[in-house]
């Protein structure tokens, strides 16, 4: 990575329970908060720190947020975090709709749901992208995967086939 790239870092919810008061409302799952966890520490140890949150407004994935902040320890205390209603139904074009208006922000996490994750990394991946993660992302990515994508433009001109992407993980927990 030089120092002109920004990293956006794409996270589907953890395991949520079947069941809640309504979708929006769906918690975490005692394996879905495992999951949360583990990701906050891959996270961590290859220091992909966000400087910025987009997360959908789902409980579930607010949940999975606080718990990925809370294993970045010290890190995650300051983190800016916007809890985005449109998220939480969002398609690929409208998260890069949000992520266009962003400033200067280096490393962007976006909290969602499936299938926008793994469409939208799909959509942005160019050619240079690793296709291994390309063939994952087309086959859709289960709880608690995230990817991370580097682009050398400014967020204003993220678009298709503009990023590259690099890789796609999935918690061991």
């Amino acid at each position: 990575m030089n120092d002109t790239t920004n990293r956006l870092l794409l996270l589907r919810h953890a395991k949520a329970e079947r069941l809640g008061p309504n979708d929006h409302q769906r918690p975490l799952a005692l394996r879905g908060r495992r999951q949360a966890s583990a990701v906050g520490a891959d996270l961590g140890a290859e220091n992909l720190v966000p400087d910025r949150v987009l997360c959908s407004s789902a409980l579930r994935t607010r949940q999975t947020w606080e718990l990925v902040r809370l294993a970045l320890g010290a890190a995650g205390a300051d983190v800016a975090v916007d809890i985005c209603d449109e998220l939480y139904d969002a398609g690929p074009r409208d998260v890069v709709t949000l992520l266009n208006g962003l400033d200067d922000e280096r490393t962007v996490l976006v909290v969602g749901h499936e299938p926008t994750v793994s469409v939208l990394s799909g959509l942005l991946a160019g050619p240079t992208s690793s296709p291994d993660a390309v063939d994952e992302v087309c086959h859709g990515v289960p709880t608690a995967a995230w990817t991370l994508l580097e682009l050398t433009t400014a967020w204003a001109g993220l678009d298709s086939a503009t990023a590259r992407l690099r890789s796609v993980r999935v918690p061991a927990a």
